[in-house]
């Protein structure tokens, strides 16, 4: 009797949290950029703040769950080599880090902070220099976590395409990424 099992794949619950984070990370990205197209204080503009901030905790949230997943089922054993370890600790210090610098930035700014119809409570006072200087921190991490996604990806394709291994493969959804083994 045959069987397939899938091996040096990641598991299907890890896969599927993998790309829902990328959507986020692509809805956080374009309502804080897209906010630029409206006048300030204006509806669309206001929405869109909230998009942000909202996608962002999502992030927060998951970020948990997606490293429980690792905890239960680990990444599928593969050399990664130090840069890719890197890249990978620094994209989830951004999943934990930028959502508690925005929480921190409105708390300081005295400002509500939306979460799928709820306001979560301020972790700190009002402190509007300190609400300063934690918008200059979330902006330049936010613009490195642009590179480091860009980073991400592009070694993805040189693992698929020039070295012609598993990794990409081994992290797509759906059946065509799977590369199975026979057992007896």
């Amino acid at each position: 009797m045959h069987s397939e099992k899938p091996v040096d794949r990641y598991h299907l619950a890890s896969i599927s949290l993998h790309w829902l984070m990328l959507a986020l990370f692509i809805g956080v990205y374009a309502s804080i950029n897209l906010r630029e197209l409206f006048d300030k204080g204006s509806a669309p503009r206001e929405t869109l703040k909230t998009l942000h901030f909202m996608l962002g905790l999502l992030i927060f949230f998951l970020v948990w769950l997606r490293l429980a997943l690792r905890t239960l089922y680990p990444a599928p054993p593969r050399r990664q080599e130090i840069a890719g370890r890197l890249v990978h600790l620094m994209l989830y210090a951004i999943m934990i880090g930028m959502p508690l610098l925005g929480w921190l930035l409105l708390s300081a700014a005295s400002k509500p902070v939306p979460f799928l119809g709820l306001t979560l409570p301020a972790l700190i006072g009002q402190n509007k220099e300190l609400a300063g200087q934690f918008k200059e921190v979330h902006e330049f991490v936010g613009t490195t976590g642009y590179f480091l996604i860009g980073i991400h990806a592009a070694a993805a394709l040189f693992h698929h395409y020039i070295l012609r291994d598993n990794t990409l493969r081994s992290m797509w959804p759906g059946p065509g990424g799977s590369i199975h083994a026979r057992h007896h």
